[in-house]
């Protein structure tokens, strides 16, 4: 994949970015140059990180020259730091968007997000495959404010657009879905959305940019927990928003009043973590594949949901629309209860039991135990939550270690 530098904001004239505007780049090279200065303040190769809580000023004059002068520089912690002005250029320029705003967590930017958006009486449209923490915000908390939730379900683009009314405000949806991974069709999601005069929000944190950016479809909107691929180390919390300079002012602006700021330290890991981010992607990519057709191969299991097999129902969707399926894959252990399948799970050896994905260490989980286990059976089912279900998320280990660990579990629990 190619990448133009000009696809990052711009930064101060008296700055230069790496690579030259006019040169296209791959992928890596936006990972590891994009959004930083070519010459460091101290000369360093990596941005220094800025442990200030507020920022000193001259004398009066120059409070009132970035006043009115609206400079781009440090005033106060609250509304942003130097290393975190890097990674947002960064991450814009991945996404291929005009900005992005960092935030302390992926709730947090979706969070930040909504709430600068809507008002008492506005609607949101949800595909019902979606994170439940972002639901529960939508239709727990949000609601206590007066915003209606809707809900269709995912991939039902007809019962979307007929769900649109005058006080519809912004379509959302994952893609790929957690823990469905369901695929939406971008260009008929945004399409809806422009002619409706709607904004469009995708959660694209399990494709991220390197697989799919919905920037190109015309979605207005793109988020990411970063504390997943972007991260990749399991070390962090992070959230950011993407989207055009225009849409995101009053975004920022909200986010300086709410304070959902990352520390200097975290945002120093996270730009180390984007360094090497195109080269994990492609061991996740690569190990996806493998282990989900491995799976669909095994006698053990009954179901496996991955992007990237023939049997998934938007296969030919995602072969089109993605460069790669991500590592993370959900199956169903055949005529297992919950238990049954617990086994499973407590029984591989190199992923550990753990909520999260996207980290270089490969992470397992059943849904049912760690997200629904206080869900009614009736909710579990709505939301396609079975009992013999499993999450895995594919680290960067070696894939044949993987597949032969996930063997030798299935086939303890299936001679227990």
């Amino acid at each position: 994949m190619l990448l133009r530098a000009t696809d990052a904001i711009q930064l101060n004239e008296n700055q230069v970015t790496t690579p030259p505007p006019t040169i296209e780049q791959g992928f890596s090279t936006i990972s590891v140059h994009a959004g930083e200065q070519r010459q460091k303040p101290i000369n360093s190769i990596t941005d220094p990180i800025v442990c200030a809580s507020t920022y000193t000023f001259k004398d009066t004059q120059s409070v009132i020259d970035y006043i009115e002068q609206k400079q781009d520089r440090g005033e106060y912690g609250r509304y942003g730091n130097p290393g975190e002005q890097v990674v947002e250029r960064k991450l814009a320029a991945l996404e291929g968007a005009e900005q992005a705003i960092l935030y302390s967590s992926g709730m947090a930017a979706l969070v930040g997000l909504l709430t600068a958006k809507l008002s008492a009486g506005d609607e949101v449209i949800f595909f019902d495959e979606c994170y439940h923490r972002s639901r529960q915000f939508c239709t727990q908390h949000l609601s206590r404010f007066g915003v209606v939730t809707r809900t269709v379900k995912t991939g039902d683009y007809e019962a979307m657009e007929s769900a649109i009314n005058q006080n519809t405000k912004m379509l959302i949806s994952e893609s790929p879905t957690n823990p469905h991974l369901s695929i939406v069709d971008l260009e008929r999601f945004s399409d809806i959305g422009k002619r409706h005069q709607v904004d469009t929000l995708i959660d694209a944190t399990l494709a991220t940019p390197f697989n799919v950016r919905p920037i190109e479809y015309g979605v207005d909107f793109v988020m990411h927990s970063a504390t997943k691929y972007f991260g990749g180390h399991n070390d962090l919390l992070a959230g950011v928003v993407a989207g055009s300079k225009e849409k995101l002012e009053e975004v920022r602006d909200l986010r300086g009043i709410l304070g959902s700021v990352n520390s200097a330290h975290n945002v120093y890991l996270l730009e180390r973590g984007l360094k090497t981010f195109e080269l994990r992607m492609q061991r996740h990519n690569e190990n996806g594949q493998l282990v989900a057709e491995f799976l669909e191969n095994h006698p053990a299991v009954s179901r496996v949901l991955y992007p990237g097999l023939q049997s998934h129902r938007y296969h030919q969707l995602a072969r089109r629309t993605m460069n790669g399926f991500g590592g993370l894959i959900t199956f169903e252990v055949a005529n297992a209860d919950w238990k049954q399948t617990a086994a499973v799970v407590d029984n591989v050896q190199v992923p550990r039991i753990a909520p999260s994905l996207g980290g270089v260490e490969s992470l397992i989980e059943q849904p049912l135990v760690m997200s629904y286990f206080n869900y009614p059976p009736a909710e579990r089912t709505k939301f396609g939550i079975t009992d013999n279900m499993i999450r895995l998320s594919c680290g960067i280990e070696n894939g044949n270690d993987l597949v032969e660990d996930l063997s030798q579990a299935l086939e303890h629990a299936h001679t227990a």
